[in-house]
């Protein structure tokens, strides 16, 4: 009995210990681009990360000789910071790779960018006849107001456009109705896409601009994401910051808007108390919120549950077949089928699989976190994609070799009717701190493209060092700044 109450009372044990100059909470791009700015800069920093490894949504799972990517994650930026950051990281293993993604639907593919004479043959002339009529009456009366991603999109492609193609694998990823979804969403991911820019794409490539949505090839680490962000990880570490996996923030102790320590649980369950000047976050904004003490305002707090986050699962097989299809990616608007979007690894990088003769894919489901798909068992949700693969025609149950299941909470945040004014709530709380600063997608509660989100991490760390950068302002333009000319 004394055994157990001493056991007890040693993990509830709280060690203070020494002052760093920042804390960041997350190992993520944002949280691991912060760590290395300052620590190149001679600042002490320690990064807390809760899971047994770096990288957050954009780590890679190894299994049975072959590397999944929790999704598929384009390394892509207009900036030069991000890029030199990248290359200087990963020197030689930073692959040029080619893009081929398509649209599955209606039994049929649609290369997306849209080539005009692919989707005239694949729709049939009738069905094309009706979106030509359904963009030309969009143009002559458009929507007044682009207040939801249906007004914002139908304005650009014609309504009937949006039926066909955007408005189930959308509502698939959202789970709510794209009436419902706010049009920032679509503003910040595809600026500049239109019908007609599509169309002048795919008839003068060498001519017309190029929107981030329309590039052809993108760099990749030759095994993944993950790649990247161990080795920035291990670069911190070199340069005198440290990495502590498995360990979570429990509590946040401010006085007068100013952050004091921070208590975290490492994964044996003691309780240890760190103290800094300065504090990152890039935990989910809403997680930030709650662990504050002294506890936000109830207004904080409602605002921070009335967030939404949405979710998915990848389920990772290895099929015993050279390549079932030739592209990186496939989304899939069949309404048939719950599975959003297929990834082909080996299209990604050649050296995601080891053995050419077999094909490892990552099939995606969206969904929310304790719903039915959440909580299927992980054998349950194996055999359901490999049916709904055999179903579409892009791959044979008889091929599977073995698999498992990720999933992945919080991935997308929701931009719902009431997101906008939770978060102006949320950040005019915040912006009192003097020494708290949110970064990254999920910090700041904005769908970041990871080169955002490494330079809202730069921008903190920069701060820290005596600049005065807005880190808000990154990706805010109501078009989306990344449209290469």
């Amino acid at each position: 009995m004394l055994t157990i109450l001493l056991a007890v009372h040693c993990s509830l044990f709280i060690v203070p210990c020494s002052l760093m100059d920042t804390i960041i909470f997350g190992a993520g791009p944002s949280g691991l681009a912060g760590a290395r700015k300052l620590a190149e800069n001679n600042k002490s920093v320690i990064v807390f990360e809760k899971e047994k490894q770096v990288g957050g949504i954009s780590k890679t799972i190894e299994f049975k000789g072959c590397h999944f990517d929790l999704g598929g994650h384009r390394f892509f930026t207009k900036s030069k910071e991000v890029n030199e950051l990248w290359n200087k990281t990963l020197g030689k293993d930073f692959l040029k790779r080619p893009r081929l993604s398509r649209i599955y639907y209606r039994n049929k593919f649609f290369n997306y960018p849209i080539k005009p004479f692919n989707a005239l043959f694949g729709l049939g002339i009738i069905d094309s006849v009706k979106i030509l009529a359904s963009y030309v009456k969009i143009k002559i009366f458009p929507y007044k107001e682009e207040k939801t991603f249906e007004q914002w999109v139908s304005n650009r492609f014609g309504k009937k456009l949006f039926d066909t193609f955007f408005r189930t694998y959308t509502e698939k990823l959202w789970g709510i109705p794209c009436d419902e979804i706010q049009a920032e969403w679509a503003a910040q991911r595809i600026k500049g896409l239109s019908l007609i820019s599509a169309v002048k794409n795919a008839l003068f490539p060498g001519k017309s601009g190029k929107v981030k949505t329309l590039i052809e090839e993108f760099k990749y680490p030759k095994y993944g994401p993950g790649m990247m962000y161990e080795k920035m990880a291990e670069n911190v570490e070199k340069m005198g910051g440290k990495i502590l996996m498995e360990t979570e923030i429990v509590k946040i102790n401010h006085t007068d808007f100013k952050v004091e320590n921070v208590m975290v649980k490492d994964s044996a369950g003691q309780e240890k108390i760190y103290q800094a000047d300065h504090f990152l976050s890039s935990m989910p904004i809403t997680a930030l919120i709650k662990r504050l003490s002294p506890a936000a305002p109830e207004e904080v707090l409602n605002a921070a549950h009335n967030l939404h986050y949405r979710s998915f699962i990848t389920i990772s097989v290895i099929l015993d077949c050279p390549t079932p299809f030739p592209d990186t990616w496939i989304y899939v608007h069949s309404p048939e089928v719950k599975l959003g979007r297929i990834q082909n690894f080996k299209r990604w990088s050649p050296y995601m699989v080891a053995d050419k003769n077999k094909t490892a894919l990552g099939l995606e489901y969206f969904c929310s976190e304790g719903d039915e798909l959440w909580n299927m068992k992980d054998a349950d949700l194996i055999n359901l994609g490999l049916e709904e693969l055999e179903k579409i025609k892009l791959g044979k149950k008889a091929d599977f070799a073995d698999g498992f299941v990720a999933r992945v909470p919080k991935a997308y945040p929701v931009y719902d009717a009431g997101y906008k004014q939770n978060i102006k709530i949320i950040r005019r709380y915040l912006d009192k701190f003097k020494n708290l600063q949110p970064i990254g997608r999920y910090g700041m509660f904005k769908y970041n493209n990871m080169d955002h989100s490494i330079l809202t991490g730069l921008y903190a760390a920069e701060n820290i060092l005596g600049s005065r950068n807005d880190i808000w302002t990154v990706n805010a333009d109501k078009e989306y700044h990344e449209e290469k000319k």
